[in-house]
């Protein structure tokens, strides 16, 4: 177990109703390997068996009993509760890998520019099995990103969820409180806010466990609805960093904003003609998941329903592309993440060129009937 020059870190652990996998959680933040890492677990008005659960652990965790107020209350909770350097916010059905507070803690000492460090983390289903895929799909941010950041605005890197960050603690009491918007999702208010304020560290080896399940909250929402409150926090954000920099150019930052261009694009399909086909998205994994204005929604190139990467090559794009569309696809759909495809895969944008007519085509997509 290592010490960085006496720095110490917190896990704060923010649960609702996730008994069941709650004690997976905390027995993931007590075992670190950096021994200077307190655990704080912050239960937000629980009425499932998540205070039985942390009972167990009140002499090595310090326990924050509250009322229902949402994620963004919990964190202002739990950071206020803390002593760390280095917060680490864990959901309570994720888990840390134990080296995960020790690696965090030597590359954000390195240099106190550095507001955060982030990392993809190991899919898990509920049983705690990994599932051999990796969260967000894309290649994290890495960085000094502030020339970028405040020339386009927010939501234009791609960062990992919240059991995936360790923050400087500097950063997040200038940010802080996280406002009441922000009942689920609170993540995106200090991901979003980061490259404004400095340096943004990526680890190549995941250091914790993201866990797939069917009682995840964003998960049961519909596309749509998501982005509705993707839009709403990018305006809290927005309102933040104007209280923080004074003027800013937010209307050149909405027409880059990730989620004002992808609610555009949501509109732009929901318009297409064969309502009831599936479509194909080649996306790189980076949009939110789930059906597109009602229709079935299928990533390319998939594996078990779920974004399985690039193709190794033209031909193998072209394979997937027809065996897809014998199963009904009627759209192949590209986001604008995804449009250096038309140029890398020469062959196979081709081939959609000569067979299949570009329905659509503007700066948020290129969609080819099929």
């Amino acid at each position: 177990m290592l010490v960085h020059n006496a720095v110490q870190a917190s896990v704060v652990i923010n649960n609702r109703n996730y008994g069941r996998f709650l004690r997976d959680a905390i027995e993931s933040a007590i075992t670190q390997t950096y021994q200077l890492t307190e655990v704080v677990v912050v239960d937000d008005g629980s009425t499932d068996n998540s205070r039985d659960v942390i009972a167990g652990f009140e002499d090595r965790v310090k326990v924050v009993l509250k009322e229902n107020g949402g994620q963004g209350s919990a964190f202002n909770t739990g950071l206020a509760a803390s002593r760390g350097e280095i917060i680490l916010f864990l959901d309570s059905d994720d888990v840390l890998l134990p080296m995960a507070a020790e690696t965090a803690v030597s590359l954000l000492r390195e240099d106190g520019d550095v507001v955060k460090v982030h990392w993809r983390l190991r899919v898990i289903d509920e049983n705690g099995r990994e599932t051999g895929q990796l969260r967000p799909g894309g290649n994290l941010a890495d960085g000094d990103l502030r020339e970028a950041a405040f020339r386009l605005g927010p939501t234009q890197h791609l960062s990992a969820p919240t059991s995936g960050n360790a923050w400087s603690r500097r950063f997040l009491e200038s940010i802080f409180p996280v406002p009441e918007i922000f009942r689920q999702g609170a993540d995106t208010y200090l991901f979003e806010l980061a490259p404004f304020f400095g340096i943004v560290r990526r680890l190549a080896e995941p250091q914790s466990c993201y866990r797939k399940h069917t009682g995840n909250f964003h998960a049961k929402m519909s596309l749509e609805q998501k982005l509705s409150r993707q839009v709403a926090f990018y305006e809290a954000c927005v309102s933040k960093l104007e209280a923080c920099f004074g003027v800013v150019d937010s209307g050149v930052w909405r027409r880059h904003s990730w989620w004002h261009r992808q609610a555009q694009a949501v509109v732009e399909i929901a318009a297409l003609p064969k309502a009831n086909r599936p479509i194909i998205v080649v996306d790189e994994g980076a949009w939110e998941v789930g059906p597109i204005a009602g229709r079935t929604r299928r990533p390319f190139l998939e594996k078990d329903g779920e974004f399985y990467g690039s193709p190794p090559d033209d031909e193998t794009a072209i394979r997937e592309l027809e065996r897809m569309r014998q199963q009904e696809a009627g759209f192949i759909v590209f986001a604008w993440p995804a449009f250096w495809w038309l140029q890398h895969y020469c062959v196979f944008h081709g081939y959609l060129r000569s067979k299949y007519p570009c329905v659509l085509e503007n700066e948020r997509l290129v969609v080819f009937e099929l």
